[in-house]
């Protein structure tokens, strides 16, 4: 197919560039935000693309920690904050 192999390098490159920058040693992940309840967390990811402009979403991690009965399903908003930059507020609720 034309185009393959230089989307598919395209795409190999991205990929290094963001191991690079989000690496260990470069910085660390601060919870922003975790809840079990869905809606709340639907909610809150709203709330936050609609009223601060200052977060960089393509440093922003969305984990989903898949439960069973003893540990309910959990939601978790991660930002990135490179070495040297002090950590966001943390707003957290389960």
């Amino acid at each position: 197919m034309p185009g393959q192999r230089r989307r598919r390098r395209r795409q190999q490159d991205e990929a290094r560039r963001a191991a690079d920058r989000f690496a260990p040693d470069a910085g660390r992940w601060e919870v922003l935000f975790e809840t079990r309840d869905e809606s709340e967390w639907h909610a809150h990811i709203r709330r936050l693309r609609a009223s601060d402009p200052r977060i960089d979403w393509s440093a922003v991690r969305v984990d989903t920690l898949c439960g069973r009965l003893a540990h309910p399903t959990t939601f978790r908003l991660s930002l990135f904050v490179p070495k040297g930059e002090p950590a966001p507020d943390r707003d957290s609720s389960t």
